[in-house]
């Protein structure tokens, strides 16, 4: 019987054009198809769970592969971190069933966007989070980030001139807070349109500059125009914070109010 492994990977993408191979720079997914050919002996298919664009981290990345040799479990991950650059480590490798697809398998994804609000940058933050000089008000944009819970037509939180046709999407969980400095906007989906967080993450931005009412949101969200919402943030404070392949698992919440 032919096995299939799902690695769960963590990366820092700024040094990345993202997940898949792409001409113009190193992808991420360039970086495990060389590693795994390194280990095994033999280029294979590397099967990803989600496109992440250039800039964008990963908490945990879900891939698979058919090794084209059988390897101890426990060995793959400590191989692969041998050969894999520091900006990529393998956290875990499991066996799977062959017809299985990290990302038509997967029932939900969860995203964090990172804010700070110090009055001077940190160094250390650099290309991690994005910084806001002004205090944020969290509980103001925690009350506005509980308005896209539920199933909603998020036509208006998708980049302009993409070619998705389908819009609808639900959103499970989606709240915002403070950790020290941190502010950690958090959103778990059935699935995301392009660019669909980086937008909410700048509708809440927005909210809390007092540039959109939070009673606002509701609207906002029913017009489907993407003029109304917020800027599109940058990817370097996007991270695909996990993914779901049990329901059970998933965070699921009702809308309050």
């Amino acid at each position: 019987m032919k096995s299939r492994l799902l690695l769960k990977i963590r990366y820092h993408g700024a040094a990345f054009v993202g997940w898949q191979v792409q001409k113009n720079g190193k992808s991420v997914q360039e970086q495990m198809q060389d590693a795994i050919e390194e280990i095994f002996g033999t280029r294979v298919g590397v099967t990803g769970c989600s496109r992440t664009d250039s800039g964008v981290h990963a908490m945990e990345y879900c891939l698979c592969f058919d090794p084209p040799r059988p390897m101890e479990l426990k060995r793959v991950a400590f191989a692969l971190n041998s050969v894999l650059p520091e900006s990529i480590s393998v956290l875990s490798c499991q066996e799977v069933e062959e017809d299985f697809h990290p990302r038509y398998h997967a029932v939900a994804k969860e995203y964090i966007y990172r804010f700070y609000d110090t009055p001077s940058p940190d160094p250390f933050k650099n290309g991690l989070a994005f910084h806001e000089r002004k205090g944020l008000d969290v509980e103001l944009m925690n009350r506005a980030a509980a308005h896209f819970i539920g199933t909603h037509d998020f036509k208006g939180f998708m980049s302009t001139g993409s070619k998705i046709e389908d819009t609808v999407r639900t959103i499970y969980h989606s709240s915002v807070r403070r950790v020290g400095d941190d502010i950690i906007f958090r959103v778990v989906g059935d699935g995301f349109l392009y660019n669909m967080v980086r937008i909410m993450a700048g509708t809440l931005l927005f909210v809390s500059m007092g540039r959109i009412e939070e009673k606002q949101l509701p609207q906002i969200i029913a017009a489907g125009e993407r003029a109304a919402a917020g800027k599109t943030m940058p990817a370097y404070g996007l991270y695909l914070n996990k993914v779901y392949y049990d329901e059970k698992e998933v965070p699921h919440e009702k809308r309050s109010g």
